[in-house]
């Protein structure tokens, strides 16, 4: 989970109960208080290979990873007339906002030779690109307008060497690609009731206030699992944030192979919900997703996180962390606040969190332990996985 120190409130947008779906008001409303909070064992069990075995990477990547769209940037990160190169699931992409507020997404490969038209990572407003091998220039709509000594060329027809285009959607503020393109894309796993979550939460309509990638000697799953349970939060987190966490379970809702949690803070009580109805929510409760595949959502005092977990072989994964603000810093005030934010989840997550998952897969790598046990506070973790490996 994530937070920041107890500051001065900057003066800028909140969410109040009242603006989250009603799906969402009745999960919170079912957090007991921390004292009545009760854990359940739990013992089930995953072998080692699930981390750690090529051929499990392999199905991963046929039945889910190259099948399903797959979640690439946020939408808050593209204004019309803007584009961005990314590869992180080992495969070259643009996506573009045009200029009419069109989400589209092209393989990165100029129709010449194939160079790459974008090389860096960054975000270009601009309305058109040109490759740097031989200077073919394309819109960001993807049509080639422009070919260097195109009088060379016998038979050119500019119209039918457009950039190869992938299907792309937005998806309560998460950008969807479609990697694969002899299959058409199968939306079906892209729960609605959590896009309509991520809405009311302000995803799509938020600031980027960072922007880090991360790239992890770990199976993308060892990754994923901290985002999933409670139980390594007042332990792995105890030197930074443990101490604002309940160790008790959450409120577990699934949408498909999509899952909800929501837990209230220490000392929490239900009663804190009706004491003003125009406070900050999150103040009294995180919110956590795992949106289906690799998508995961945490929300906060100030800031919501997003990470795209991408997996890049049976031990390693890159990961594109967003810290979203729900506008950019009005104030020196709310400046001090975003900023010592950022610094600190870049430390609970990359420090903590990710270095977990790095000295795990170490031990995994070497067969130990030969299964991993889940505990009572782990529970989620199953729960994903069964509706993962129902694909499988």
């Amino acid at each position: 989970m994530s937070d920041v120190a107890e500051v001065a409130r900057p003066a800028r947008k909140l969410t109040t109960l009242a603006d989250l779906t009603p799906s969402q008001i009745e999960a919170i409303r079912k957090i007991p208080a921390e004292k009545d909070a009760v854990v359940v064992p739990f013992g089930s069990t995953r072998p080692n290979a699930i981390f750690t075995g090529q051929a499990r990477y392999d199905r991963e990547q046929e039945r889910i990873f190259r099948r399903y769209p797959v979640p690439v940037t946020v939408s808050a990160l593209l204004e019309p007339g803007s584009i961005v190169a990314n590869d992180s699931y080992g495969f070259p992409m643009l996506v573009s906002r045009t200029r009419d507020g069109t989400i589209k997404a092209f393989v990165n490969a100029c129709q010449h030779k194939g160079s790459k038209i974008i090389e860096d990572c960054a975000v270009h407003k601009q309305g058109r690109m040109t490759c740097p091998y031989h200077a073919w220039t394309y819109g960001i709509d993807g049509k080639l307008i422009g070919v260097s000594r195109s009088e060379a060329f016998q038979g050119l027809d500019k119209s039918q060497r457009g950039l190869i285009e992938l299907e792309a959607r937005e998806w309560g503020g998460i950008v969807y690609v479609q990697l694969n393109r002899d299959i058409p894309a199968d939306w079906s796993n892209l729960s609605q009731q959590v896009a309509d979550d991520f809405d009311a939460l302000g995803i799509g309509s938020a600031h980027v206030y960072g922007r880090k990638t991360f790239d992890l000697n770990a199976n993308w799953k060892v990754v994923l699992e901290p985002f999933l349970e409670g139980y390594h939060v007042q332990r792995l987190h105890a030197a930074s944030i443990g101490d604002r966490f309940q160790d008790a379970p959450n409120i577990v809702d699934m949408f498909g192979p999509n899952i909800r949690q929501v837990s209230g803070r220490i000392g929490y009580v239900p009663e804190m919900l009706d004491e003003d109805p125009a406070a900050n929510v999150h103040k009294l409760v995180t919110h956590a997703y795992t949106a289906f595949p690799n998508c995961v959502v945490v929300t906060s005092q100030y800031y919501t996180s997003v990470m795209l977990l991408m997996p890049r072989g049976p031990d390693r994964t890159t990961v594109e962390y967003f810290m979203l603000t729900p506008e950019a810093a009005a104030t020196p005030k709310a400046e001090e606040v975003f900023a010592r934010s950022y610094e600190l989840i870049l430390g609970v997550f990359g420090g903590e969190d990710f270095r977990a998952a790095e000295i795990s897969q170490q031990g995994l790598n070497a067969g130990v332990p030969q299964e991993t046990i889940y505990c009572g506070l782990e529970t989620n973790i199953i729960r994903y996985y069964e509706a993962i490996e129902a694909l499988l």
